[in-house]
């Protein structure tokens, strides 16, 4: 057993936890397979249907939903260990100014549907949200799931009643709130519903798991599992740096193959 002393002391210093960064290190993996296959599409050399698939948006929606439970866990241990407003402000700051890089190299990679609202656009503002609802504790749970079924109430109201508002919602202005009638063209769309549920969900499991006797994110990981855990506490360096190195790559098999 931990004694409690050590666990203050730990949550005073911002310790990390293994397990959390394990699994945010395999979402980081899985996600690289996805977007190999993806490259891999996109220059011809196995051509996928990675819009319509289930296949490949399953695993989309799995992938991004891990992330972003990650996410909340990750708000629910900071906020725990007393994180202020300035050290969250610095982080935020990283993840805005990754999002705005994203969109500026999507944008010359695919002109016609560049991410405007991906994963780091919809989390910069979700973490906002999260940080400022933290309070809420259980309800979380139940604003998850508010959140999560939000989309698919606006979609009915849309088609039917609401069909003068459809337009309005899929502009590029306010689509970001995922209050949608159909997905706008783009490389990657992460609005802030549903999936600021996922991240609520994060932060209470977190709160859930961080009150036990023995918090369960404090427990080890087998060793094999630690390289994951040193991915995971590097996933915004991996994130913004893995796809130049994958798209490098097959460019640069391309050109050999060519000659």
């Amino acid at each position: 057993m931990i004694a409690p002393s050590t666990l203050l002391l730990s949550r005073r210093h911002g310790a990390r936890y293994d397990s959390v960064d394990a699994l945010r290190g395999f979402a980081m993996l899985w996600m690289t397979a996805f977007h190999f296959s993806f490259d891999l599409s996109h220059f011809g050399y196995w051509p996928q249907n990675f819009r319509l698939d289930p296949f490949w948006t399953m695993q989309r929606t799995a992938i991004v939903s891990l992330f972003l439970f990650c996410a909340g866990l990750g708000q629910a241990i900071a906020l725990q260990q007393g994180q202020g407003w300035a050290r969250f402000g610095r982080r935020w700051l990283q993840i805005a100014g990754c999002a705005v890089l994203v969109t500026a190299g999507s944008l010359v990679m695919f002109p016609q549907s560049f991410i405007y609202f991906g994963v780091l656009h919809g989390m910069a503002v979700m973490l906002v949200v999260a940080r400022c609802t933290a309070a809420w504790g259980r309800w979380l749970w139940v604003a998850g799931g508010v959140a999560v079924l939000l989309p698919w109430g606006a979609q009915l109201f849309f088609a039917s009643a609401g069909a003068d508002w459809a337009q309005v919602f899929n502009t590029r202005a306010l689509n970001w709130l995922g209050l949608v009638s159909r997905k706008p063209f783009t490389e990657d769309y992460v609005p802030v519903l549903p999936w600021l549920g996922v991240l609520w969900w994060g932060v209470a499991a977190g709160q859930w798991m961080l009150s036990r006797p023995v918090p369960v994110v404090s427990l080890s990981v087998p060793a094999a599992l630690k390289p994951l855990a040193v991915l995971g506490r590097w996933s915004l360096s991996y994130y913004m740096v893995h796809q130049p190195i994958l798209i490098g790559g097959l460019m640069a098999a391309g050109w050999l193959l060519q000659r």
